[in-house]
């Protein structure tokens, strides 16, 4: 995969594990310049985790950049445990690694589900942020959700018999909950295999053009497990928030500056949503990638991501 939209590959300055409760401990790392401005990565999923080449968006002469794997996901510990795990502990938790670092506020960068966590935690503390950028919008409305279980066989119907025929047919007219079942069972032999077969489908589904790199990504045993079980868990849950909670206080964050950057071609993430974000968000700078999939790692949503944040430097 080409790169050269991304800023040279970095190494931490700082890393470690913040405790969240009794339970949790949550993994962070901060790169770039220590006396930068703020800019916290949301990773998508929920559940996936954060890598390396995440740290390589923002230019590292300007941004202190704080990286962090959400609860139950990547390095986090314990890996794909849903217990205490909800999208207002989650918001919690960025503001308790906010406050471990002595942060006053910072910029707020997330794709996906990250773009969902992103908004959430700023309608709830939009004095800490300083702009948004936001990638491959989902805001985990019930049509989003019936739209990955069922609607991408539409346009991808072999990454989606794939994924179905992994369940028998007699309890496909409800996937997620044969889905969770088998994610939630205590034996890997049992739910390491969905969670395979779940990640496949949404890895199969995140590029414009076939990328068996992408694929192979998404088959790894840690990736797997925390994006299926957390995905299952907070589809079950609506997010954990109301219906349409996000979009109807999406007044609360218009003062912000933002911009949105959206493939024309995503599968996971339908377009549509980014529009119905868009129209109740006329500030936001929005752009279409006219030929890019979902992945932030497509050439055209790279490239708008980094200028997007090189033009938030001028903010400070």
């Amino acid at each position: 995969m080409a790169d050269k939209d991304l800023y040279p590959a970095i190494e931490p300055y700082d890393s470690g594990f913040l405790k969240l409760d009794s339970l949790h401990e949550m993994y962070y790392e901060q790169s770039g310049n220590p006396i930068g401005v703020p800019v916290v990565f949301l990773h998508g999923g929920p559940g996936a985790g954060a890598n390396s080449t995440h740290r390589r968006f923002f230019d590292p002469a300007h941004y202190r950049i704080v990286i962090f794997d959400q609860r139950g996901a990547g390095r986090s510990r314990p890996l794909g445990d849903v217990r205490d795990n909800t999208t207002p502990l989650l918001i919690e938790d960025i503001e308790k690694l906010r406050r471990h670092l002595g942060i006053e506020n910072w910029f707020v960068f997330g794709g996906s589900w990250g773009s969902t966590l992103a908004l959430a935690y700023a309608e709830f503390h939009p004095e800490q942020v300083r702009g948004l950028a936001l990638r491959g919008i989902f805001l985990c409305r019930k049509s989003e959700i019936d739209w990955f279980l069922y609607g991408m066989k539409e346009l991808a119907p072999e990454a989606w018999r794939k994924f179905a025929s992994h369940i028998p047919a007699a309890e496909r007219d409800d996937l997620l909950t044969a889905y969770h079942s088998r994610l939630m069972n205590p034996d890997p032999a049992i739910h390491m295999p969905a969670a395979r077969a779940w990640s496949i489908y949404e890895g199969s589904c995140s590029t414009l053009l076939p990328s068996p790199e992408t694929v192979s990504a998404f088959s790894a045993d840690v990736l797997a497990l925390g994006l299926a079980r957390m995905e299952a868990h907070y589809f079950r849950n609506n997010i954990f928030l109301p219906d349409n909670y996000l979009l109807e206080n999406v007044g609360r964050i218009r003062h912000i500056p933002a911009f949105i950057v959206q493939g024309r071609y995503d599968l996971v993430c339908p377009i549509r949503t980014a529009d119905d974000l868009v129209q109740a968000w006329p500030e936001a700078r929005y752009h279409i990638v006219p030929d890019a999939g979902h992945s932030a790692m497509e050439p055209g949503i790279r490239k708008h991501l980094v200028a997007g944040m090189d033009r938030f430097r001028e903010r400070g």
